[in-house]
C-alpha cells in the first residue's frame, strides 16, 4: 500500500498553465523581436554619425550607444509583455475554462448518486458544449437505467415473495382445521404456486445469463425452430380455447439456435396466455428476416405497451410474471434485431 506522501503530486491548474502560455508566448515573440532589432543594429556600418544641426552641442549618439539604449527598451518591453500576459491571460484563462467549472460541477454531484442535473451549455457550439451534450445524454441514460433496475429490484422482491406468502397461507388454513381438507386439491395448488416461483427463478436466471455472455451467432432457419416449437405451442392454445393460424415462409438468419427457440415459444406463450380466452386467436406470420406475432385481447393503451419490455411489467391483463417480453427483447438485442410492440385497434397486440 504506497502511503499519501508518495502519492501526492503538486497540483498545476489548467488555468495556471494556460496563463503561463500565454505569458511565454509573449515574452517570447518580445524577445525574439528584441534580437531581431539589436541584430539590424549590429549590422549597421559603424559609420561616426553628424549632427543634422551643427549649432547643436551634443554629440550625435555612438552605435553602442544605440544598441545599450536598444537592449533597455527591449528589457522594459518584455517585462510590460509578461506583466500583461499574466494579468491577461489569467482572465482569459478563466473565462474560456467557465465550461469545464460546471461540466465539473455535474461530475461531482452525479459521482455522489445524484444524477437528475442536467448542465445544459448554451451558445456557440465547441468542444465544452459537445462534452456536455454528450455528458447529458449519459446522464439521462444512468438515470434510466438505475430507475429501471430500482423497479425491477421492487418487482422481484415483490414477485418472489408472493408465491411464499400463497403457500405459507395455503398450509395455515389446513394446520388450522386439517380434518377438513381436500389433500389432493391442496397438493395441486401447493404444486402450481411453487412451478410459479419456479418460473420466476429460472426467468431471471436466463435474464442474467443473457446479460453476461457473448452469443455466437451461427446461420440458423428460422423457420424450422418454428415449426419444431409449434405442436407444444399449439397444444397449450388448444387447451385454451385458443385457435392459432400460422403463414411460414422460408427464413435463414444468423443466430443461436437454442435462444431462437426460446424466443418464439415466449412471444407465442404471451400472445396465448394474455389473449380473451376460449374464441381469441393467434397469428404467426413468418417472412425472410421478419416474424410477426398477433393475438386477439383487450384494448392495450399505448404508454403501457412501451413498458412491456421492462422485467415484472404489470397490467398485462392475464396471468404470467412479466419476463417474458423482457427475455424476448434482450434475446432480440443480442441478435441486433429489433422489437416493436404496436397494440391492435380492435384489442390485442401485434409483436414484429
Amino acid at each position: 500500500m504506497s502511503s499519501p506522501l508518495m502519492t501526492w503530486r503538486p497540483r498545476l491548474t489548467v488555468r495556471l498553465r494556460l496563463t503561463l502560455s500565454y505569458a511565454g508566448l509573449l515574452v517570447v515573440a518580445g524577445g525574439v523581436m528584441a534580437c531581431i532589432l539589436w541584430l539590424v543594429f549590429r549590422i549597421v556600418p559603424n559609420y561616426p554619425f553628424t549632427a543634422a544641426n551643427p549649432r547643436d552641442e551634443r554629440p550625435a549618439p555612438t552605435r553602442g550607444e544605440i544598441l545599450d539604449l536598444t537592449v533597455r527598451l527591449s528589457a522594459y518591453a518584455i517585462g510590460f509583455l509578461a506583466i500583461v500576459g499574466l494579468v491577461g491571460g489569467w482572465f482569459l484563462a478563466g473565462r474560456m475554462l467557465k465550461p469545464l467549472q460546471e461540466i465539473t460541477a455535474a461530475a461531482q454531484r452525479a459521482s455522489t448518486g445524484a444524477l437528475d442535473h442536467r448542465i445544459g451549455l448554451t451558445g456557440i457550439r465547441d468542444e465544452f458544449t459537445d462534452l456536455s451534450d454528450t455528458f447529458d445524454a449519459m446522464l439521462d441514460r444512468l438515470q434510466a437505467s438505475f430507475e429501471q433496475y430500482r423497479r425491477f429490484a421492487a418487482n422481484a422482491s415483490h414477485e418472489l415473495r408472493t408465491p411464499h406468502a400463497v403457500m405459507k397461507t395455503m398450509l395455515d388454513v389446513a394446520q388450522a382445521d386439517p380434518s377438513h381438507q381436500d389433500v389432493p386439491e391442496l397438493v395441486k395448488r401447493l404444486a402450481e404456486t411453487n412451478q410459479r416461483g419456479i418460473d420466476i427463478v429460472e426467468a431471471l436466471l436466463s435474464l442474467a445469463a443473457l446479460n453476461n455472455r457473448e452469443v455466437e451467432l451461427d446461420p440458423v432457419d428460422l423457420s424450422a425452430v418454428v415449426r419444431t416449437a409449434l405442436p407444444v405451442l399449439t397444444s397449450e392454445a388448444r387447451a385454451a380455447g385458443i385457435t392459432v393460424e400460422t403463414a411460414l415462409a422460408e427464413s435463414v438468419v444468423e443466430g443461436n439456435e437454442i435462444l431462437l427457440h426460446q424466443l418464439v415459444t415466449n412471444l407465442v406463450q404471451n400472445a396465448i396466455r394474455h389473449n380473451l380466452g376460449p374464441g381469441g386467436s393467434v397469428t404467426l406470420a413468418l417472412s425472410p428476416g421478419r416474424l410477426i406475432v398477433r393475438n386477439t385481447g383487450p384494448v392495450l393503451d399505448p404508454a403501457q405497451v412501451r413498458t412491456f419490455v421492462e422485467p415484472f411489467a404489470k397490467d398485462r391483463y392475464g396471468a404470467g410474471h412479466g419476463l417474458g417480453l423482457a427475455l424476448v427483447a434482450r434475446i432480440i438485442e443480442t441478435h441486433h434485431g429489433t422489437l416493436d410492440l404496436t397494440p391492435n385497434p380492435t384489442g390485442g397486440l401485434t409483436a414484429t
